[in-house]
């Protein structure tokens, strides 16, 4: 009795479905349409939803850590480059004035740098 119900669930597996009727063989079979098939339960969207909130989150905390550390580096080029300037400004007022009148212009304008900040 099990080969006669084998044979048969074979048989309908590859039941042949025959020619179209419009002639166009090579396209796939279609399916009926069917618009409540995809309709989601209320619970199961509000899931979908938290996961999407929450891949978001995590995707934005990603983006600003990136950005962060970007920030990060230009500033140090930058105070890099400052220092670089003001360094070379010092050097050439030393080419002209004495060593010790180009001392007392640094703490002034450290001083000055100070009551500005």
């Amino acid at each position: 009795m099990t080969e006669p119900t084998s044979l048969a669930s074979v048989a309908q597996t590859n039941k042949p479905l025959g020619m179209r009727k419009n002639g166009k063989q090579w396209h796939a079979p279609k399916k009926a349409f069917r618009p409540t098939a995809g309709l989601k339960s209320y619970e199961k969207r509000t899931q979908e939803r938290a996961a999407m909130a929450q891949m978001k989150a995590k995707e934005n905390e990603m983006k600003q850590e990136k950005k962060d550390e970007r920030q990060r580096k230009v500033d140090a080029i930058r105070e890099k480059r400052a220092k670089k300037e003001e360094k070379e400004r010092y050097e050439k007022m030393a080419e002209k004035m004495h060593k010790k009148r180009i001392e007392r212009l640094k703490r002034k304008e450290k001083r000055n740098k100070l009551i500005n900040s």
